[in-house]
């Protein structure tokens, strides 16, 4: 099959997660559109706000000449980008628990401000919008995600993948998250890379260097569910491991479709819904760009 970015099935971490975990949910949160905006949807929790917060004040920083990255402090930045996600837009249905996550960003932005380790240094940034590639031309299948830090090591003119983590649990060593960004640094830009990391802005232990996934290891279990994804997006069958009865990755986007959620925000792309706060099974600590 020619190749075609508009009929490939596109991957990422996060949708290759989705998938893991429940087919169903995979369908409900990547494939299905309402019929009535053609757009897809989306549950907001507030967790998922905090992290989409931090996340643009640190990853914008790259964009920043070294020197100057830390001249405008990061709690004011912080206190724009919550603008985006204050109130029902962030998941949030109280005061008090809108404060007490804006309180938590605004810790790890001082714990960063205090220590800015790898920030302070020399950053490369990938030239594309979206970093992707193609990892199957025959199958058409492109791997895409975006990595939220490039350190550029100068004395071996290499690179450190560092991922921002915002949540309270730390990453499993199964997660196939940094054997994905290892791919996409690998194969969209040109220098070598030596190190990967996770940062637990709101742990102790800080940043915490992995072993480095092997690359081909990593093409064949990416490839492999890839292939997986694409076969059940042909044969349309997705199906909760649970059931009908659904599982916790599920269950919310069902209760989107049958409208007991509400629309708090839009745009071309996503409608965006919260949920009740004591129907919410379990709220995600993390969230991947």
């Amino acid at each position: 099959m020619a190749k075609d970015k508009y009929t490939a099935v596109w991957i990422s971490h996060t949708s290759i997660s989705d998938y893991l975990n429940c087919p169903r949910a995979y369908y409900l949160k990547n494939v299905y559109k309402d019929p009535k905006t053609g757009h897809k949807v989306q549950q907001m929790t507030p967790a998922l706000a905090l992290g989409q917060a931090v996340h643009e004040v640190l990853e914008s920083l790259s964009l920043i000449p070294t020197n100057d990255r830390f001249s405008e402090s990061l709690i004011l930045k912080f206190d724009k980008e919550w603008e985006k996600v204050s109130g029902k837009k962030g998941g949030f249905t109280s005061l008090d628990d809108e404060h007490a996550y804006k309180e938590r960003g605004k810790e790890m932005l001082r714990s960063v401000m205090e220590n800015p380790g790898p920030l302070n240094k020399l950053a490369v940034k990938i030239q594309q919008e979206l970093p992707h590639y193609w990892i199957s031309d025959d199958e058409n299948i492109v791997l895409c995600g975006k990595v939220d830090w490039l350190e550029y090591d100068k004395e071996n003119d290499s690179v450190h993948i560092i991922d921002f983590k915002t949540g309270k649990k730390q990453e499993n060593d199964d997660s196939l998250q940094l054997p994905i960004y290892h791919l996409l640094v690998h194969h969209c830009q040109k220098r070598p890379i030596t190190k990967a990391s996770y940062w637990y802005l709101g742990l102790d232990n800080g940043i915490t260097e992995k072993p480095l996934p092997d690359l081909k290891e990593a093409h064949q279990k990416v490839s492999e569910i890839g292939r997986k994804i694409k076969l059940a997006r042909k044969l349309e069958v997705f199906e909760c491991p649970n059931g009908r009865d659904g599982c916790m990755h599920c269950r919310p986007i069902e209760k989107i479709l049958k409208g007991e959620a509400e629309m708090v925000s839009s745009n071309n792309q996503r409608d965006i819904y919260i949920i009740a706060k004591e129907e919410v099974e379990e709220e995600l600590d993390s969230i991947i760009l």
